[in-house]
This record gives C-alpha cells, sequence and structure tokens, in this order.
C-alpha cells in the first residue's frame, strides 16, 4: 500500500489548471471524484468536526479540504461562496462507541474519507499513576503482539518515531533505536514483492522497552501524539487496527482509567 500523504499542492494561477478535485486527496470514486473541492464544502467538514470531536483535526479531512479549497479559491476556479456537496449526505463525521473505544468515520457523499480511533481518556488534574502504569515501551510491545503479521509501513514509522519522542523526550530519531530501526524495515518492504518477505511490526517491536534509552507512562498527550503521526502518513487516513496508535490509545486509556 502506498503510504504518500494527501497532496496539499501549491496554488498555479494560471486560468487553465485544473481544480484540486476530492480524488487528488482522498481515495474516493464515481462523481465525487470529479468534484472540485470548494470553500462551503471545507467549511461544513470543519462544523462537522467541530461538533463531534470538539475542535478541528491537525491534518485531518477537515485540514486538507481547507488546504484544498484554499488553493483552488486563490486560482479563480471556485467562488468562495461555492458548495459542491450538499445533502443529508453532503459531508458527516460520526464517533461509534465500540466496546472501550470510539471510532471517527468522516465522510463526504457516503464514500469514507477519514476512519481512526480517538483516545477516550477524559483529562483530569492529578497527574499521579498506579505504581504499575503501561509504558510507551510495553504498548510498542502489545502492537507487536496485536498487528504481528502486519508489514512495516511509513505510517507505523511515523507512530513509532512519535511514540520514541515522547518516551525519551528527544526530539530526534535516535540512532540504532526503534524508530531508526523501523525506518529500515520499511524502506526495505517497498522493496520487497513478497508479502512474506516483509519485516513485520512483531519483527521491530518485540524489544521495543529494551530498545528505548528512557520510558514513561502513557497519557492521553502522549497517545494523542501518536494517532495523530499515523493518520497524516496514511493515505486513507485510518489507524491500523492493533497498531501502534490503537496500542497507545488503549494504554492510555487503561493507566486513566486506573486512577479513578
Amino acid at each position: 500500500m502506498s503510504q504518500q500523504q494527501p497532496r496539499r499542492p501549491k496554488p498555479d494561477h494560471s486560468r487553465d489548471q485544473e481544480p484540486i478535485k476530492y480524488s487528488d486527496v482522498f481515495s474516493v470514486t464515481g462523481e465525487l471524484a470529479s468534484k472540485p473541492i470548494a470553500p462551503q464544502d471545507a467549511a461544513a467538514m470543519q462544523s462537522a468536526e467541530t461538533r463531534v470531536l470538539g475542535q478541528t483535526r491537525k491534518s485531518g479531512p477537515a485540514a486538507v479540504m481547507e488546504s484544498a479549497a484554499a488553493a483552488n479559491e486563490r486560482a479563480g476556479l471556485v467562488r468562495h461562496d461555492q458548495a459542491n456537496v450538499t445533502g443529508d449526505e453532503g459531508v458527516t463525521v460520526t464517533k461509534t462507541n465500540a466496546g472501550s473505544e470510539a471510532w471517527i468515520t468522516e465522510a463526504v457523499e457516503g464514500q469514507v474519507v477519514g476512519q481512526y480511533i480517538q483516545p477516550e481518556v477524559p483529562a483530569v488534574n492529578n497527574p499521579s499513576v498506579t505504581p504499575d502504569p503501561i509504558t510507551i515501551g510495553e504498548a510498542l510491545e502489545t502492537a507487536a503482539l496485536s498487528a504481528a503479521d502486519k508489514a512495516v509501513e511509513l505510517s507505523d514509522v511515523a507512530a513509532i518515531q512519535a511514540a520514541e519522542r515522547r518516551a525519551t523526550g528527544i526530539n530526534e530519531t535516535l540512532p540504532g533505536g526503534v524508530a531508526a530501526e523501523a525506518q529500515c524495515a520499511a524502506t526495505r518492504n517497498a522493496r520487497t514483492m513478497r508479502f512474506e518477505d516483509k519485516t513485520t511490526l512483531s519483527d521491530v517491536l518485540s524489544d521495543a522497552t529494551t530498545m528505548l534509552p528512557r520510558d514513561k507512562a502513557v497519557t492521553p498527550e502522549d497517545a494523542d501524539r501518536v494517532v495523530a503521526s499515523e493518520l497524516r502518513n496514511n493515505p486513507y487516513m485510518s489507524t491500523a487496527p492493533g497498531g501502534v496508535a490503537a496500542s497507545m490509545a488503549a494504554a492510555a486509556r487503561l493507566n486513566q482509567n486506573s486512577t479513578t
């Protein structure tokens, strides 16, 4: 699977240029694919995200649509008051509780443009945790079990890098660390044709705790940063079931619940 991010093209002000369409930034088909992204479409998605999530998600579908719509408007290809998707299924953001997880699904005209897990962890004033909280290293090792056969891709690398930086407090990829190993694995996988020859999350993360020079208990902020990193680097704006982001979100939730 390609892990190229949704593109945010710079506007070309020539009048004969093509507008940025939905198929240019999302995996959509049919009539929607050929529609230019308009300012009022982006505004509607921003409103829907805010209503359901309490905010517009950084690098989420609304942010991508806003960037594309602004480029189209600056190029004179759409009007500021233009809306190309309307009706009950124009834009929707839904939140579905599945057991202890909350799944967020964002759609345009019924076609999914983003799906991910939102950490359901309320903020508290007392940051103290129980004597045995789940650490970031342990959460990564959980992903090695729950998504053991998943081939390492760029979205996994981004999530692991974010987790490593949150654990160590060092804002760079550590030579020889778990994130560096994940990056090498993703590079090898991109050149490997047979699935059975690809390096998996199990191969990379099974010893994560020993590969982190420093570790810490997973907090809601850690989980949210990792979820955002995985989403930004997945062209379908989704998190992998049982993967790094999902395991971090679950660990943050369990740590929080143990203090209440």
